[in-house]
């Protein structure tokens, strides 16, 4: 007997990645990750069975994601990471009176370079 769970599809080999159950009362199909155990009236479909997935006309697909996989980027984020990048890139505002040390200026022996820096060793 294999370890491995297949496709439930006619003729199909592939691994099964995917659980399909039907809600007869709701008339919805159910897909979610694989489940733990084979149930006798739940359908294993492998990664190109799930995503073909359609349910009869009336029907609706519920798809479940397991968590496992990387959530897709939405508008938002790509937008967030577009400003992010903008402003890294614009140059740090320079204020009009010098800092000195202890408000949060360069100290001596000390050069900044943006966020960073760099402290020269004792010797030089």
């Amino acid at each position: 007997m294999s370890l491995v769970r297949r496709c439930s599809r006619t003729a199909c080999g592939r691994p099964a990645v995917a659980t399909l159950t039907y809600v007869y009362a709701d008339s919805t199909a159910v897909l979610g990750p694989l489940a733990t155990y084979a149930e006798p009236h739940c359908y294993d479909l492998c990664a190109e069975h799930s995503e073909r997935l359609t349910a009869p006309r009336g029907w609706d697909v519920v798809r479940l994601s397991d968590g496992s996989a990387p959530p897709r980027p939405s508008g938002d984020d790509l937008e967030a990471l577009a400003n992010a990048v903008r402003e890294a890139a614009r140059p740090p505002e320079r204020p009009a009176e010098a800092k000195g040390p202890g408000r949060g200026g360069p100290t001596a022996g000390e050069t900044r370079r943006g966020h960073l820096r760099v402290l020269r060793s004792p010797e030089s």
